[in-house]
Protein backbone atom coordinates (compact mmCIF):
# COMPACT_ATOMS: atom_id res chain seq x y z
CA UNK A 1 0.00 0.00 0.00
CA UNK A 2 2.81 2.44 0.62
CA UNK A 3 4.56 1.80 -2.74
CA UNK A 4 1.05 2.38 -4.39
CA UNK A 5 0.83 5.61 -2.25
CA UNK A 6 4.22 6.72 -3.61
CA UNK A 7 4.12 5.68 -7.13
CA UNK A 8 0.60 7.89 -7.22
CA UNK A 9 2.32 10.73 -4.94
CA UNK A 10 5.20 10.69 -8.17
CA UNK A 11 2.48 11.06 -10.51
CA UNK A 12 0.32 13.54 -9.27
CA UNK A 13 2.99 15.66 -8.61
CA UNK A 14 4.46 15.69 -12.29
CA UNK A 15 1.23 15.71 -14.23
CA UNK A 16 1.29 19.46 -15.65
CA UNK A 17 -1.53 21.61 -16.44
CA UNK A 18 -3.15 19.42 -19.58
CA UNK A 19 -4.01 16.34 -16.96
CA UNK A 20 -7.48 15.26 -15.61
CA UNK A 21 -8.73 16.97 -12.81
CA UNK A 22 -8.52 14.09 -10.84
CA UNK A 23 -4.67 14.11 -11.02
CA UNK A 24 -4.71 17.71 -9.72
CA UNK A 25 -5.69 19.20 -5.97
CA UNK A 26 -8.67 20.94 -5.25
CA UNK A 27 -8.01 24.81 -6.00
CA UNK A 28 -9.62 25.17 -2.07
CA UNK A 29 -13.00 23.23 -0.67
CA UNK A 30 -13.44 20.46 -1.80
CA UNK A 31 -11.90 16.58 -3.00
CA UNK A 32 -9.75 14.79 -5.82
CA UNK A 33 -8.03 11.23 -5.68
CA UNK A 34 -4.95 13.15 -5.63
CA UNK A 35 -5.84 15.27 -2.28
CA UNK A 36 -5.81 11.58 -0.85
CA UNK A 37 -2.39 10.70 -1.66
CA UNK A 38 -0.45 12.46 1.24
CA UNK A 39 -3.13 11.40 4.03
CA UNK A 40 -2.88 8.32 2.67
CA UNK A 41 0.74 8.21 3.05
CA UNK A 42 0.76 9.67 6.80
CA UNK A 43 -1.86 6.88 7.22
CA UNK A 44 0.62 4.56 6.39
CA UNK A 45 3.03 6.11 8.47
CA UNK A 46 0.42 5.65 11.91
CA UNK A 47 0.19 1.95 10.94
CA UNK A 48 3.77 1.06 10.60
CA UNK A 49 4.51 2.66 13.84
CA UNK A 50 3.01 -0.51 15.82
CA UNK A 51 4.56 -3.31 14.21
CA UNK A 52 8.24 -1.26 13.60
CA UNK A 53 7.84 -0.19 17.69
CA UNK A 54 6.94 -3.78 18.92
CA UNK A 55 9.44 -5.36 16.82
CA UNK A 56 12.32 -3.77 18.34
CA UNK A 57 10.97 -4.06 21.65
CA UNK A 58 10.98 -7.57 21.02
CA UNK A 59 14.39 -7.38 19.80
CA UNK A 60 15.49 -6.52 23.17
CA UNK A 61 15.66 -1.79 22.52
CA UNK A 62 14.63 0.04 25.51
CA UNK A 63 11.96 2.74 25.25
CA UNK A 64 14.31 5.30 26.19
CA UNK A 65 16.50 4.35 23.51
CA UNK A 66 13.45 4.07 20.69
CA UNK A 67 12.69 7.48 22.04
CA UNK A 68 15.81 8.75 21.07
CA UNK A 69 15.72 6.64 18.19
CA UNK A 70 12.31 8.34 16.91
CA UNK A 71 13.94 11.71 17.60
CA UNK A 72 17.29 11.24 15.59
CA UNK A 73 14.56 9.80 12.71
CA UNK A 74 12.12 13.14 13.13
CA UNK A 75 15.01 15.70 13.02
CA UNK A 76 16.49 13.11 9.90
CA UNK A 77 13.49 13.76 8.14
CA UNK A 78 13.19 17.74 8.97
CA UNK A 79 16.43 18.10 7.06
CA UNK A 80 15.70 15.82 4.30
CA UNK A 81 12.80 17.99 3.54
CA UNK A 82 14.46 21.44 3.82
CA UNK A 83 17.10 19.74 1.23
CA UNK A 84 14.01 19.30 -0.90
CA UNK A 85 12.92 22.49 -0.92
CA UNK A 86 15.79 23.97 -1.54
CA UNK A 87 17.72 22.04 -4.27
CA UNK A 88 19.55 22.76 -6.50
CA UNK A 89 20.32 26.36 -5.96
CA UNK A 90 19.16 26.57 -2.06
CA UNK A 91 18.15 30.31 -1.84
CA UNK A 92 17.74 31.25 2.00
CA UNK A 93 15.94 34.71 1.73
CA UNK A 94 12.69 32.61 0.63
CA UNK A 95 13.51 29.01 1.50
CA UNK A 96 10.90 27.27 2.30
CA UNK A 97 10.70 25.64 5.84
CA UNK A 98 7.58 23.74 5.96
CA UNK A 99 6.91 20.77 3.35
CA UNK A 100 5.58 17.12 2.89
CA UNK A 101 8.54 15.52 5.26
CA UNK A 102 8.54 17.96 7.65
CA UNK A 103 4.90 17.33 7.73
CA UNK A 104 5.53 13.56 8.40
CA UNK A 105 8.22 14.80 11.26
CA UNK A 106 6.17 16.25 13.01
CA UNK A 107 3.69 13.97 13.46
CA UNK A 108 5.59 10.77 13.56
CA UNK A 109 7.56 11.81 16.45
CA UNK A 110 4.59 12.74 18.49
CA UNK A 111 2.59 9.76 17.77
CA UNK A 112 5.50 7.23 17.96
CA UNK A 113 6.41 9.05 21.43
CA UNK A 114 2.95 8.81 22.52
CA UNK A 115 2.98 5.03 21.63
CA UNK A 116 6.34 4.70 23.21
CA UNK A 117 4.17 6.20 26.56
CA UNK A 118 0.77 4.42 26.23
CA UNK A 119 -0.01 1.22 23.93
CA UNK A 120 -4.14 1.84 24.43
CA UNK A 121 -6.06 2.49 22.10
CA UNK A 122 -8.81 4.15 23.91
CA UNK A 123 -6.20 6.78 24.82
CA UNK A 124 -5.38 7.81 21.68
CA UNK A 125 -9.48 7.60 20.03
CA UNK A 126 -9.52 10.44 22.72
CA UNK A 127 -6.76 12.30 21.69
CA UNK A 128 -8.05 12.14 18.05
CA UNK A 129 -11.33 13.79 18.95
CA UNK A 130 -9.55 16.41 20.78
CA UNK A 131 -7.20 17.07 18.02
CA UNK A 132 -10.24 16.93 15.40
CA UNK A 133 -12.71 19.17 17.79
CA UNK A 134 -10.02 21.84 18.61
CA UNK A 135 -8.88 22.77 15.49
CA UNK A 136 -12.49 22.97 14.50
CA UNK A 137 -12.74 25.61 17.36
CA UNK A 138 -9.95 27.18 16.22
CA UNK A 139 -10.58 27.62 12.49
CA UNK A 140 -14.10 28.42 13.21
CA UNK A 141 -14.15 30.80 15.62
CA UNK A 142 -11.11 32.11 17.42
CA UNK A 143 -11.11 35.64 15.29
CA UNK A 144 -8.35 36.57 13.12
CA UNK A 145 -6.19 39.50 13.89
CA UNK A 146 -6.83 42.54 11.45
CA UNK A 147 -9.95 40.70 9.99
CA UNK A 148 -12.55 39.19 12.55
CA UNK A 149 -14.18 36.34 13.79
CA UNK A 150 -14.55 33.47 10.76
CA UNK A 151 -18.62 33.27 9.55
CA UNK A 152 -18.63 37.25 10.32
CA UNK A 153 -16.61 39.36 9.72
CA UNK A 154 -14.91 37.48 7.40
CA UNK A 155 -15.97 34.48 5.18
CA UNK A 156 -15.47 31.09 6.96
CA UNK A 157 -12.62 29.30 5.31
CA UNK A 158 -11.53 32.30 3.45
CA UNK A 159 -8.15 31.71 1.72
CA UNK A 160 -6.26 34.20 2.77
CA UNK A 161 -7.85 35.59 6.30
CA UNK A 162 -8.18 32.46 8.28
CA UNK A 163 -6.38 31.84 12.05
CA UNK A 164 -3.95 29.33 9.92
CA UNK A 165 -2.49 31.65 7.46
CA UNK A 166 -1.88 34.27 9.46
CA UNK A 167 -0.16 32.56 12.28
CA UNK A 168 2.05 30.85 9.38
CA UNK A 169 2.60 34.78 8.08
CA UNK A 170 3.92 35.74 11.39
CA UNK A 171 6.39 33.24 11.96
CA UNK A 172 7.82 32.50 8.40
CA UNK A 173 7.27 35.71 5.87
CA UNK A 174 8.96 35.12 2.70
CA UNK A 175 9.29 31.38 3.50
CA UNK A 176 5.84 29.74 2.65
CA UNK A 177 4.56 27.61 -0.54
CA UNK A 178 2.40 30.37 -1.99
CA UNK A 179 4.44 33.49 -1.34
CA UNK A 180 2.14 36.29 -2.34
CA UNK A 181 2.35 39.72 -0.92
CA UNK A 182 2.39 39.43 2.79
CA UNK A 183 -1.79 39.79 3.32
CA UNK A 184 -1.90 36.36 1.30
CA UNK A 185 0.88 34.06 1.37
CA UNK A 186 -0.14 30.76 2.92
CA UNK A 187 1.37 27.18 2.91
CA UNK A 188 -0.80 24.01 2.82
CA UNK A 189 1.71 22.36 4.95
CA UNK A 190 1.90 25.16 7.66
CA UNK A 191 1.95 25.01 11.84
CA UNK A 192 -1.02 24.65 12.99
CA UNK A 193 -2.54 22.33 10.85
CA UNK A 194 0.17 19.75 12.04
CA UNK A 195 -2.63 19.23 14.34
CA UNK A 196 -5.59 17.52 12.79
CA UNK A 197 -2.52 15.44 10.12
CA UNK A 198 -1.67 14.36 14.12
CA UNK A 199 -5.08 13.33 13.94
CA UNK A 200 -4.24 11.20 10.88
CA UNK A 201 -1.17 9.82 11.77
CA UNK A 202 -3.51 8.39 14.98
CA UNK A 203 -6.14 6.79 13.04
CA UNK A 204 -3.39 4.81 11.26
CA UNK A 205 -1.94 3.71 14.34
CA UNK A 206 -5.52 2.37 15.67
CA UNK A 207 -5.42 0.61 11.99
CA UNK A 208 -2.31 -0.99 13.15
CA UNK A 209 -3.53 -1.57 16.47
CA UNK A 210 -6.63 -3.54 15.21
CA UNK A 211 -4.50 -5.74 12.69
CA UNK A 212 -1.91 -6.65 15.46
CA UNK A 213 -5.02 -7.27 17.79
CA UNK A 214 -6.03 -11.28 18.00
CA UNK A 215 -8.81 -12.36 15.74
CA UNK A 216 -9.06 -14.00 12.33
CA UNK A 217 -7.71 -12.33 8.88
CA UNK A 218 -12.03 -12.20 7.64
CA UNK A 219 -12.71 -10.32 10.99
CA UNK A 220 -9.27 -7.90 10.78
CA UNK A 221 -10.80 -6.84 7.06
CA UNK A 222 -14.70 -6.55 7.93
CA UNK A 223 -13.18 -4.41 11.26
CA UNK A 224 -11.31 -2.01 8.95
CA UNK A 225 -13.71 -2.04 6.24
CA UNK A 226 -16.27 -0.86 9.11
CA UNK A 227 -13.90 1.61 10.38
CA UNK A 228 -13.80 2.89 6.26
CA UNK A 229 -17.38 3.40 6.28
CA UNK A 230 -17.44 5.20 9.73
CA UNK A 231 -15.02 7.36 8.93
CA UNK A 232 -16.54 8.16 5.90
CA UNK A 233 -19.81 8.42 7.03
CA UNK A 234 -18.68 11.21 9.96
CA UNK A 235 -15.87 12.95 7.48
CA UNK A 236 -19.04 13.51 4.78
CA UNK A 237 -21.33 14.97 7.51
CA UNK A 238 -19.21 17.20 8.91
CA UNK A 239 -18.37 18.53 5.87
CA UNK A 240 -21.57 20.32 5.85
CA UNK A 241 -20.11 22.85 8.40
CA UNK A 242 -16.40 21.91 8.02
CA UNK A 243 -15.49 21.53 4.52
CA UNK A 244 -13.35 19.34 3.06
CA UNK A 245 -10.35 21.34 2.47
CA UNK A 246 -6.87 19.36 1.75
CA UNK A 247 -4.43 22.59 2.02
CA UNK A 248 -6.39 23.89 5.64
CA UNK A 249 -6.54 19.74 6.25
CA UNK A 250 -9.96 20.57 7.97
CA UNK A 251 -11.15 17.69 10.48
CA UNK A 252 -13.56 16.41 8.15
CA UNK A 253 -11.12 16.24 5.42
CA UNK A 254 -9.23 13.70 8.05
CA UNK A 255 -12.10 11.65 8.30
CA UNK A 256 -12.76 11.21 4.88
CA UNK A 257 -9.30 10.69 3.71
CA UNK A 258 -8.62 8.17 6.59
CA UNK A 259 -11.85 6.49 5.56
CA UNK A 260 -10.68 6.09 2.12
CA UNK A 261 -6.91 5.05 3.21
CA UNK A 262 -8.65 2.53 5.46
CA UNK A 263 -10.62 0.82 2.19
CA UNK A 264 -7.62 0.95 0.50
CA UNK A 265 -6.30 -1.36 3.59
CA UNK A 266 -9.23 -3.45 3.97
CA UNK A 267 -8.46 -4.21 0.21
CA UNK A 268 -5.18 -4.84 0.31
CA UNK A 269 -5.07 -6.76 3.40
CA UNK A 270 -7.92 -9.10 2.14
CA UNK A 271 -6.05 -9.31 -1.46
CA UNK A 272 -2.57 -9.96 0.24
CA UNK A 273 -3.63 -11.92 3.43
CA UNK A 274 -6.86 -13.59 2.79
CA UNK A 275 -6.59 -14.35 -1.12
CA UNK A 276 -2.55 -14.71 -0.79
CA UNK A 277 -2.42 -12.58 -3.95
CA UNK A 278 1.33 -11.63 -4.66
CA UNK A 279 2.50 -15.07 -3.47
CA UNK A 280 3.06 -16.98 -7.06
CA UNK A 281 2.30 -16.37 -10.56
CA UNK A 282 0.63 -13.24 -12.42
CA UNK A 283 -0.66 -11.65 -8.69
CA UNK A 284 3.12 -11.75 -7.75
CA UNK A 285 4.25 -9.82 -10.68
CA UNK A 286 1.64 -7.48 -9.91
CA UNK A 287 2.74 -6.93 -6.88
CA UNK A 288 6.06 -6.38 -7.26
CA UNK A 289 6.74 -2.99 -8.56
CA UNK A 290 4.80 -1.65 -5.53
CA UNK A 291 7.15 -3.10 -2.79
CA UNK A 292 10.24 -2.61 -4.58
CA UNK A 293 8.64 1.48 -4.44
CA UNK A 294 7.38 0.98 -0.94
CA UNK A 295 10.86 -1.03 0.43
CA UNK A 296 12.36 3.01 -0.03
CA UNK A 297 9.85 5.21 0.09
CA UNK A 298 11.28 7.69 1.15
CA UNK A 299 14.05 7.68 -1.25
CA UNK A 300 11.85 7.50 -4.12
CA UNK A 301 10.34 10.52 -3.22
CA UNK A 302 13.48 12.46 -2.52
CA UNK A 303 14.48 11.41 -6.37
CA UNK A 304 11.05 12.55 -7.42
CA UNK A 305 11.63 15.70 -6.46
CA UNK A 306 14.94 16.26 -6.91
CA UNK A 307 14.95 15.10 -10.04
CA UNK A 308 13.46 18.14 -12.07
CA UNK A 309 15.95 19.91 -10.67
CA UNK A 310 19.02 18.05 -11.33
CA UNK A 311 18.37 17.77 -14.90
CA UNK A 312 17.29 21.51 -15.30
CA UNK A 313 21.36 21.95 -14.91
CA UNK A 314 21.80 19.90 -17.89
CA UNK A 315 21.31 22.07 -21.00
CA UNK A 316 21.08 20.18 -24.28
CA UNK A 317 20.25 21.90 -28.18
CA UNK A 318 16.94 22.08 -29.57
CA UNK A 319 16.93 23.81 -32.88
CA UNK A 320 19.16 26.03 -31.43
CA UNK A 321 17.83 26.75 -28.82
CA UNK A 322 18.75 25.63 -25.07
CA UNK A 323 16.28 23.50 -23.42
CA UNK A 324 16.81 20.57 -20.86
CA UNK A 325 16.32 16.72 -21.22
CA UNK A 326 13.16 16.26 -20.08
CA UNK A 327 11.74 19.15 -21.95
CA UNK A 328 13.07 17.62 -25.04
CA UNK A 329 11.27 14.69 -24.81
CA UNK A 330 8.51 16.48 -24.27
CA UNK A 331 8.28 18.48 -26.91
CA UNK A 332 9.62 15.86 -29.11
CA UNK A 333 7.87 12.58 -27.70
CA UNK A 334 5.23 13.15 -25.75
CA UNK A 335 3.55 16.48 -27.71
CA UNK A 336 3.02 14.00 -30.50
CA UNK A 337 -0.29 12.86 -28.43
CA UNK A 338 -3.35 14.67 -28.97
CA UNK A 339 -5.26 14.40 -26.01
CA UNK A 340 -3.46 16.55 -23.02
CA UNK A 341 -5.31 14.13 -20.74
CA UNK A 342 -3.55 11.24 -22.29
CA UNK A 343 -0.54 13.21 -23.10
CA UNK A 344 0.60 14.01 -19.27
CA UNK A 345 -0.70 10.52 -18.57
CA UNK A 346 2.20 8.87 -20.63
CA UNK A 347 4.72 11.53 -19.63
CA UNK A 348 3.96 10.84 -15.48
CA UNK A 349 4.43 7.55 -16.52
CA UNK A 350 7.98 7.57 -17.59
CA UNK A 351 8.93 10.27 -14.84
CA UNK A 352 7.94 7.49 -12.76
CA UNK A 353 9.68 4.73 -14.59
CA UNK A 354 12.68 6.80 -14.27
CA UNK A 355 12.39 7.55 -10.23
CA UNK A 356 11.65 3.53 -9.76
CA UNK A 357 15.04 2.48 -11.80
CA UNK A 358 17.33 3.34 -9.06
CA UNK A 359 14.93 2.48 -6.35
CA UNK A 360 14.99 -0.67 -7.64
CA UNK A 361 18.75 -1.10 -8.22
CA UNK A 362 18.89 -0.82 -4.02
CA UNK A 363 16.19 -3.53 -3.74
CA UNK A 364 18.24 -5.69 -6.29
CA UNK A 365 20.87 -4.99 -3.36
CA UNK A 366 19.20 -5.58 -0.18
CA UNK A 367 19.53 -1.95 0.16
CA UNK A 368 17.29 -0.45 2.23
CA UNK A 369 17.76 3.07 3.35
CA UNK A 370 16.50 3.98 6.61
CA UNK A 371 16.52 7.41 8.41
Amino acid sequence: MRGITIAFMIMVNNSGEGAWREMHHAAWNGLTATDLVFPTFLFVVGVSIVFSTDARLRRGDTARSLAWHTARRAGILLVLGVVVNGFPYFHLEHLRFYGVLQRIAVCYLIVALLYLRDRRAWTKVVLLACLLVGYWVLVRWVPVPGAGEPGRDVPFLDKNQNIVAWVDRQLMPGHLYEDRPAHDARDPEGLLSDLPATGTALLGLLAGLWLKSEGSKRRKTLGLAAGSAMCLGLGYLWSIWFPLNKKMWTSSYVLVAAGWSLLALALAYWAMEQRGWGQKGASRALAWPWLVFGSNAIVAYMISEMLDGAQAMIHVNDGGRASTPLRYLFQHVFLRIPDPGWRSLAYVLMYTAICFLPVWALYRRKIFVKV
